[in-house]
């Protein structure tokens, strides 16, 4: 007999919800086969067979979170697989045996009483009771020898057994009543109005508590505030339109805001290092590599991958990354790794259309950068003309615990600056 064990998973991982079960007992499995799918704070797990054979037995259910090294499914050895339908035929082979037991015992117990009730003095409850209250008796289940009755002759009417209905009903009112606690708790307002109105209950994925746990760590822990500035993308834009056909034939991906953005960020990082540390109890590491984290949209939550090097890395690498990435996403395959170690977050609320918003920590990195929708709006060229220009608000949430304001406000400036003069960009990688 095989066992299905949930393996290490990572330094940081100790334990796993079954997403889905890929077999059921009863399969028969190869060895290598995918059996179990776990989903982790991070990423999803596709658990495989060590071993051939049938799965006999599963011990944990979708939903059901598991431990690292715990048993969750028994596998029985090619050997011993033939030898299962035998052990399950002679079971069924017996089965109409065992039924037919409990039915004549059933039929003698059904009978007892009438047959005992001469013998214990009770003959009024079974030979004087009209069909009325015979029938009622059924139908509520009371037995009428627990009936009393006011005849004079001892015969049980149907007034009789909805008197004692009755009474018995509040009797058990009664010690509802009793057992309630002195101060019970009221619903709130919301709930008590809203009670009779249709809703869904749906439980939330390992991932997206994750998410809000560390959320709100973040919030808790950290003194984070955000500056805001705005960038004129008049620039970068005319260089896509005149570029991003013959980058698109050259490295076959399509030349995007992010890589700018990323080559923006690693120059500003490089010359405010602060913004590109952690802190680690009463010390600070700064970091001298530039791993950046690109917020994507996946199906289970938002999800954080990593653009490793992203300063050795060309406009057309560091599309290349973000569209694999994008993709691992979306198809639930990214891999621990790809969500590991960034030092600074870029995310892009423009995509779904926010013109400004501030965008939170991702811990235990200090600083994260927010871009924006692209809006066209006025804007004064100089004292005497008025331009429509397409503009992007963008957000940078720092740490105030190691960030200062005048650090955070120019490191956003320095961003801005190169995204209006995007041929600076080349130099500055």
């Amino acid at each position: 007999m095989g066992e299905i064990k949930v393996p290490e998973l990572a330094e940081s991982i100790s334990e796993g919800t079954v997403a889905q079960w890929l077999k059921q007992v009863g399969d028969f499995v190869e060895k290598g086969d995918y059996i179990v799918e776990l989903e982790t704070d991070k990423v999803n797990v596709e658990i495989t067979a060590e071993d051939s054979g049938v799965l006999t037995e599963l011990l944990a259910g979708e939903g059901d979170t598991v431990q690292v090294g715990e048993t969750i499914a028994r596998l029985e050895a090619k050997e011993g697989a033939s030898a299962a339908p035998k052990a399950e035929e002679k079971p069924a082979e017996e089965a109409p045996k065992q039924e037919a037991a409990p039915a004549q015992q059933k039929t003698v117990e059904e009978v007892a009483p009438a047959a005992e009730a001469p013998q214990q003095g009770n003959q009024k409850q079974w030979l004087i009771a009209s069909p009325a209250a015979r029938k009622a008796a059924r139908e509520r289940g009371i037995k009428l020898d627990q009936v009393p009755t006011t005849d004079p002759l001892g015969r049980v009417r149907k007034h009789d057994i909805d008197s004692y209905a009755d009474q018995k009903s509040n009797e058990q009112k009664q010690q509802a009543q009793a057992s309630k606690p002195a101060n019970p708790v009221s619903p709130s307002p919301a709930a008590s109005e809203n009670s009779d109105k249709p809703v869904e209950r749906e439980r939330m994925s390992r991932r997206r508590q994750t998410i809000a746990k560390r959320l709100v760590e973040v919030q808790q822990t950290a003194a984070m505030l955000t500056t805001f500035n705005e960038v004129d993308m008049t620039a970068v834009m005319a260089l896509r339109k005149r570029r991003k056909d013959k980058f698109f034939e050259q490295h076959d991906v399509r030349l995007g805001f992010m890589s700018f953005f990323t080559k923006a960020v690693v120059a500003a990082l490089k010359k405010y290092p602060l913004l590109n540390a952690e802190i680690q109890g009463n010390e600070l590491l700064i970091k001298k590599f530039y791993d950046i984290g690109i917020a994507v949209s996946a199906p289970d939550g938002l999800v954080v991958p990593v653009v490793r090097d992203a300063d050795r890395k060309t406009f057309a690498g560091i599309e290349g990354s973000i569209v694999d990435l994008a993709k691992k996403a979306r198809d639930n395959k990214l891999a621990l790794k790809d969500l590991q170690g960034g030092t600074f977050t870029i995310t892009n609320g423009g995509v779904f259309g926010s013109l400004m918003s501030t965008p939170i920590l991702n811990g235990p990195q200090v600083g994260i950068l927010g871009m924006h929708k692209v809006q066209l709006r006025p804007v004064a060229i100089d004292e005497e003309r008025i331009e429509n220009r397409p503009m992007m608000y963008i957000a940078l949430s720092y740490d105030h615990r190691i960030v200062d304001g005048k650090e955070a406000v120019s490191f956003l400036a320095t961003v801005k600056e190169l995204l209006e003069d995007p041929e600076s960009l080349l130099l500055e990688g």
